[in-house]
């Protein structure tokens, strides 16, 4: 193991070289942020695949291009003397073992909401000898797509107890109920601030209910995404065997392609 990552962070050092790569040469820290953000999404949909069809090798090599940018950053932090990869390796494995006391420490931890509560308390107080911003919600990431945040402010404020009590879904199917009449209100007003606010509310509470039914909101919308995607190519074959354009048919027609697409899928 230690071969293959040393060589690796070889290979880029390389290409970093004053004979090196010119593409590799010329790339910064900001040029960066865009093929990180793209190949950590590439990376989730090679695990979305890979648990439909039982084959793991595209994750293997998203794998492999996402801890590429990693080495990437630690090389160009090496060449301005801010850091290395040791110091990001090092710094992960102290972050885990310092975070996982009841696993390498004398607490224990009886369940896997009872370790996400001990790792914000840690998380805290690490700020806190940091002279950090000591909020949970402080580390979220402000380019994090909404569904994502949301979800993810959820479950951090979920996490120190500000939540929904027991495990009956029903409260929040009415709260769900009483954001959607508040959105038809605002819409009935036709102000489009308030349509704004009150469908972000709904969002909000779509994605509170899919955290309690243990559902990821962002898988299941990326799944009804292909699902959609997969019944309109359907459709658009159909208009082309009869040589025309999906565009040539009127609403009702397309109804009734989109409802035959959608019995072959379910068929398959």
């Amino acid at each position: 193991m230690q071969h293959y990552f040393d060589e690796i962070v070889n290979i880029m050092a390389r290409l970093r070289a004053p004979d090196g790569c010119p593409w590799d040469r010329k790339q910064t820290f900001e040029t960066l942020r865009t093929p990180i953000t793209e190949e950590a999404y590439e990376l989730a949909d090679a695990i979305t695949d890979a648990v439909a069809t039982k084959n793991f090798q595209h994750v293997q090599e998203e794998a492999g291009d996402l801890l590429l940018q990693v080495v990437f950053i630690a090389q160009l932090a090496s060449e301005q003397g801010l850091f290395d990869m040791k110091d990001i390796v090092r710094g992960i494995c102290d972050k885990l073992i310092r975070r996982h006391p009841h696993v390498f420490g004398d607490a224990s931890a009886n369940d896997s909401d009872e370790v996400l509560r001990n790792w914000e308390k840690i998380k805290t107080q690490e700020r806190i000898a940091k002279h950090e911003n000591t909020s949970i919600l402080s580390g979220i990431p402000n380019g994090l797509p909404p569904l994502l945040k949301a979800n993810r402010i959820q479950g951090k404020v979920a996490h120190v107890g500000f939540d929904w009590e027991g495990e009956d879904s029903a409260p929040l199917f009415a709260k769900l109920d009483e954001e959607i009449s508040e959105l038809k209100a605002a819409v009935a007003e036709n102000i489009p601030e308030h349509m704004s606010d009150e469908l972000g509310d709904v969002l909000f509470m779509t994605v509170n209910l899919a955290r309690r039914l243990k559902i990821d909101p962002d898988a299941a919308l990326s799944s009804v995404c292909e699902k959609f995607k997969a019944r309109f190519a359907l459709m658009e074959k159909f208009a082309a065997e009869e040589g025309k354009s999906i565009s040539d048919y009127s609403l009702a027609e397309l109804d009734e392609f989109w409802d035959r697409a959608k019995e072959i899928l379910r068929k398959n």
